[in-house]
């Protein structure tokens, strides 16, 4: 199938095919249908599968033969909610990209920043609004925003949004939208609450689902370093001087330790940046500019702040610290191996976050290499980290013997905690 083939707008189409876009992926070609007819969707894909354009290239396809060619006067028709500042700007250039024929006029606002041009905008007239949970609600509060004319709802990153807090916010501005909207919830994961914030707002939704929320990609390779924890900016720089790495891509579970990474490499003679919450709006925009244009080789991020990064060319994922919540590994190396392109994951462990390499392989299933030839291995004796493969036989092994669980491969009673939202 071809995007000629789906009934979109010619001008889209035409927008799209500028871009060299000829196939659609497998979520736009199973959701762009749907999403023409009118009907409510869930829709879940790993990142980096095209879900943005999924959902834009219709909702534009459907706004074409009804916006007003004048520029004053527009009314908010398409609302797109979405985690972070970086998402929505991502989100705003692709509805600039596909609907440059069209009299479609989009307005992406995010907190962080003055509100006065954003409201300037607002007063002007717009037709399509992208935004982040907070900015949404406090202009709507000052009388700013109107969704009585609302057609299409859209809640991207779904899972993120509940995971950052904002659940609450999103059920408040689903209030605020017209009850005959169309409403379209993307995911990259299903957890209960968001299937229950589906079954609650949505009306008789269809659901795409194009690969298994817990899956990997297959053209991202996976490597796991044992490493003793205060010995791991030591095995950063290591693999970076011996392997010769550049548009490098590392993650850190807090904003302090991003800073501290990058501050390392610095001292190291490494082009490093950190990106995080508590860095401004611009500085944000700065790095991630500096680095997609390769004038930095290796950007540090916390898993929020990475959230709006697209690079289809992107070769490495580094997981510095891995994440608690195995799901976030899914995002995380998601960030590379896209459009077709090859990439090369590669994660630390400590000691301490053995349960949460455990529960990610438990969750992923995947074929993960473990390097054992590097300088900074495990101190003593480290515990065998198996495959699934491995522990599932294990597993089985211990059934017909009758023998319970050994201690070791229980979950730490922290990792039950921190994981406790998710089941």
């Amino acid at each position: 199938m071809q995007f000629k083939d789906l009934k979109i707008s010619k001008s889209v189409l035409l927008a799209v095919t500028e871009e060299g876009y000829e196939t659609p992926t497998p979520i736009q070609e199973k959701a762009i249908p749907v999403i023409m007819e009118g009907v409510d969707l869930v829709g879940c894909a790993q990142t980096g599968t095209g879900k943005t354009a999924a959902f834009a290239i219709p909702i534009l396809s459907q706004l074409h033969p009804i916006v007003s060619k004048a520029t004053k006067g527009k009314k908010i028709k398409t609302l797109v909610v979405t985690p972070t500042r970086e998402l929505a700007i991502q989100i705003g250039e692709a509805f600039d990209t596909y609907g440059k024929f069209i009299n479609t006029r989009q307005l992406t606002i995010f907190g962080g920043v003055s509100q006065v041009p954003q409201v300037d905008q607002l007063k002007k007239g717009v037709d399509i609004l992208i935004t982040t949970p907070g900015r949404l609600l406090d202009l709507h509060k000052q009388g700013f925003i109107d969704l009585n004319n609302l057609l299409h709802l859209v809640l991207d990153e779904a899972d993120q949004m509940f995971d950052m807090g904002f659940i609450n916010d999103v059920k408040k501005i689903i209030k605020l939208t017209p009850s005959d909207r169309q409403t379209l919830l993307f995911s990259a994961t299903m957890p209960l609450a968001i299937r229950e914030l589906a079954d609650q707002f949505l009306n008789n939704p269809a659901t795409v689902q194009v690969t298994p929320i817990s899956s990997t990609t297959e053209m991202v390779r996976q490597q796991i370093y044992f490493v003793d924890k205060p010995e791991k900016k030591q095995l950063l720089l290591h693999l970076l001087q011996t392997e010769g790495l550049k548009n490098v891509l590392v993650f850190s579970r807090t904003k302090h330790g991003a800073d501290n990474i990058a501050k390392s490499l610095h001292k190291n003679n490494f082009k490093a940046e950190a990106i995080h919450g508590d860095k401004s709006q611009s500085a944000r925009q700065r790095v991630l500019n500096a680095f997609k244009d390769k004038e930095i080789d290796i950007l540090v991020a916390t898993d929020v702040a990475a959230r709006g990064i697209d690079i289809e060319l992107l070769p490495y994922v580094i997981n510095f610290d891995l994440p608690n919540i195995p799901e976030t590994y899914v995002h995380r190396i998601g960030r590379t191996g896209r459009a077709g392109n090859s990439g090369l994951s590669i994660s630390f462990c400590s000691k301490d976050e053995e349960p949460y390499w455990k529960d990610i392989l438990k969750l992923t299933r995947s074929n993960v290499k473990t390097i054992e030839d590097h300088p900074f291995p495990w101190k003593g004796t480290p515990k065998k980290t198996a495959d699934t493969t491995e522990e599932k036989s294990q597993t089985n092994n211990n059934k017909r013997s009758g023998k319970s669980k050994p201690k070791s491969n229980r979950k730490s009673d922290n990792a039950k905690k921190n994981k406790k939202r998710w089941y």
